[in-house]
C-alpha cells in the first residue's frame, strides 16, 4: 500500500526530564502512514524514551505530540487502541508455548477461543514458527522469541506499530526475517516506528531516518538525503605493483587531502572522506608518477561516516549519564540499554 502523505505522527518540541537530566531535549517528528521511520543513534540517544512518550507510557515534561490524529496527553486512550509496542525484551510468557501466548493475549483482546486459535495458527505460521508451536518458549531461540514477541504485537493488527531496537543481539539470519515481516506489515499498510543502533538496519527498512543524539534530532531525511549531506564518500584504489603501493599512498594523501589506509590486500588503499571532485586529480598523478591503477571506485558515504560527520562519533557509543542508557538517580527508564 502506497503511503497517502496522512502524518501518522506529529511531534513539536516533545521534552522529557528526570530531574537535571534532559532526556529528550526539543524533538520534532512528522511521520507519514503507511511508512517505515527509522529512528537512529546510540544506546541514551533518547530512542526510547521518545517511543515511550507517543505510546503514551509516560507523559512529555514539554512540547505536544498527536498520534494517529490523537493527542498522547488528552486523547492516550484513543492512542492506546490504535498501536502496539514492542519493547526491547520480549514480552511473552516463556513457561507457556507459541501457541498459548498468542491464544491468550487474543481473549484479552476479546477474541473469542475459537477464533483466538485460529488467529494465533495463521501467525505462527506466518512467522515460521508453526513447528514450534507447541514448544515453551523457553525452548526457543532468540530469533524466535522475537519473532513471537512481533507476532503478539499485531494479534490484532495495529495501525501503528512501535518497534524499540527489535533486532537487538540477533544473528544475521534472524535479522533478516525481522525485516522481513516489517516489510509485510507496511506493505498491508501498518505504520512503522522503528528505533535501532544500526545503521544497516536503518538503511535497509526506513523510508526516512531521523538521527538523534544527546536527546536532540540533529538531522532528518532518506537515506540517501542524509549521504548527500555529508557529500565526501570512499575512494579505493588498487595498484598494479604492490610495492609501489606506499608511493600511490603518499600521492593520493597529498592531491585529497585526507588521510589515506593500507587495506589487507597488499595492492590496495583506501581514502575516506575523499571530495567527488578531487578524485580524478588523485588519479593523473598517479598515472603522472608512472603508478599503474588496475581498479579504482568512487563509493558514496556510509550512514556510519554521516553519523561520525555530524555527531563526531560512532552509531555505538553509549552514554552512561543517560537516562535512556541505564540507571540514575530519581529512577529514570533503562530501556535503550542494549
Amino acid at each position: 500500500m502506497e503511503p497517502d502523505g496522512t502524518l501518522a505522527i506529529e511531534t513539536h518540541g516533545l521534552k522529557k526530564h528526570f530531574g537535571e537530566t534532559k532526556a529528550v531535549d526539543g524533538v520534532d517528528l512528522r511521520v507519514r502512514a503507511g511508512t517505515v521511520y527509522g529512528v537512529l543513534g546510540p544506546n541514551g540517544a533518547g530512542k526510547t524514551t521518545t517511543i515511550r512518550m507517543l505510546a503514551t507510557l509516560i507523559d512529555p515534561t514539554e512540547g505536544s505530540a498527536t498520534v494517529l490524529g490523537h493527542d498522547v496527553v488528552a486523547r492516550a486512550d484513543a492512542v492506546r487502541s490504535s498501536v502496539s509496542l514492542t519493547g526491547q525484551f520480549a514480552s511473552v510468557d516463556e513457561e507457556l508455548t507459541g501457541h498459548e501466548n498468542l491464544v491468550l493475549l487474543g481473549l484479552l483482546l476479546g477474541f473469542r477461543r475459537k477464533d483466538a486459535g485460529v488467529r494465533a495458527d495463521e501467525l505462527l505460521e506466518a512467522f515460521g514458527l508453526a513447528e514450534a508451536s507447541d514448544r515453551l518458549v523457553s525452548t526457543y531461540s532468540g530469533g524466535m522469541r522475537r519473532r513471537l514477541d512481533i507476532a503478539a504485537s499485531i494479534v490484532v493488527t495495529p495501525d501503528l506499530l512501535f518497534l524499540d531496537e527489535p533486532t537487538t543481539g540477533l544473528d544475521p539470519r534472524s535479522r533478516n526475517q525481522v525485516w522481513d515481516i516489517v516489510r509485510v506489515l507496511v506493505a498491508a499498510g501498518t505504520t512503522v516506528l522503528l528505533t535501532t543502533q544500526y545503521l544497516e538496519e536503518a538503511d535497509q527498512l526506513a523510508d526516512r531516518i531521523a538521527i538523534i543524539d544527546h536527546g536532540r534530532i540533529i538531522a532528518e531525511g532518506t537515506s540517501a538525503e542524509l549521504k548527500a549531506s555529508v557529500g565526501a564518500g570512499v575512494l579505493r584504489v588498487c595498484v598494479g605493483d604492490a610495492a609501489r603501493r606506499a608511493q600511490a599512498a603518499d600521492l593520493v594523501a597529498t592531491v585529497l587531502g585526507v588521510p589515506v589506509e593500507l587495506e589487507s590486500d597488499p595492492a590496495a588503499l583506501s581514502a575516506r572522506g575523499a571530495d567527488p571532485e578531487r578524485v580524478p586529480g588523485a588519479l593523473t598523478a598517479l598515472s603522472a608518477a608512472g603508478v599503474v591503477v588496475t581498479e579504482f571506485a568512487l563509493a558514496p558515504p556510509s550512514l556510519d561516516e554521516v553519523f561520525l560527520a555530524l555527531t563526531g562519533h560512532a552509531a555505538d557509543t553509549t552514554d552512561t549519564t543517560d537516562p535512556d542508557a541505564g540507571e540514575v538517580a530519581g529512577g529514570a527508564p533503562q530501556e535503550d540499554a542494549a
